[in-house]
């Protein structure tokens, strides 16, 4: 299984790329600048340690076509952990994801297209993610987190649903509330419907798990899925 990797340096996108490895994926990453030493290494790594062989590193950005195609190339799955890194307007999303898909869809005549893409999304990414809170929960999250604190991040959540919504591929947006960065529980809610009664927050580790299973399986393809604790 052949791996193409975006937002590696990230957070979550870190712990995606160390299960691709533990899986015995081959996973490409597009990476702007070299990532440190042993990036990988989930415990401070012994002299001489290298990486895996199963992990190559494209250098460049998500916002210029070349290298994304370069990382995508002979791919199976391609995996996105892309996302705001503040919550200052930074237009990651609405930049990054039109190439990514525009590279996918280049592949559409090739023997091997690439068409599956499962990205880390956000709840706040439709307008119907709250139908299921109760209604003092739902007016603060909207009014306050949503329009107000995370206006900018929320902004290019929706942007990413509604180019992959738009697109031909296979796609797959997951959308936790807040993610924390304490370890994962292995037991969590989801719902295609809208975030569950009372959802708030849920570890990356469960996130990325979630992710991973989703690669060979059909249940979220062309939809979103949200969950939390």
């Amino acid at each position: 299984m052949k791996i193409a990797l975006f937002g590696a340096s990230g957070a979550t996108g870190k712990l995606l790329t160390q299960r691709c490895i533990h899986a015995g994926y081959e996973v490409t990453a597009l990476f702007r600048s070299t990532p440190p030493p042993h990036f990988l290494f989930t415990r401070p790594a012994s002299p001489g340690a290298r990486e895996p062989l199963n992990f190559k590193i494209v250098r460049g950005s998500a916002f210029d076509p070349s290298p994304v195609r370069q990382t995508i190339a002979g791919a199976d799955i391609v995996l996105s952990a892309l996302g705001a890194n503040s919550l200052k307007k930074e237009d990651v999303l609405e930049r990054a994801i039109p190439q990514i898909i525009a590279a996918m869809q280049d592949t559409e005549t090739q023997a091997k297209p690439v068409r599956r893409i499962i990205v880390l999304g956000s709840a706040g990414a439709l307008s119907t993610s709250l139908d299921k809170q109760p209604a003092w929960r739902r007016w603060i999250v909207q009014n306050i987190v949503y329009n107000t604190l995370l206006k900018w991040p929320v902004a290019s959540q929706i942007s990413q649903w509604n180019n992959l919504s738009h697109s031909s591929l296979d796609w797959t947006m997951v959308m936790p509330p807040m993610l924390t960065n304490t370890p994962g529980r292995g037991a969590y809610r989801i719902d295609g419907d809208a975030l569950p009664p009372n959802g708030s927050r849920i570890s990356r580790e469960d996130v990325a798990d979630f992710m991973m299973q989703q690669i060979g399986s059909p249940q979220w393809i062309r939809k979103g899925v949200y969950i939390t604790w």
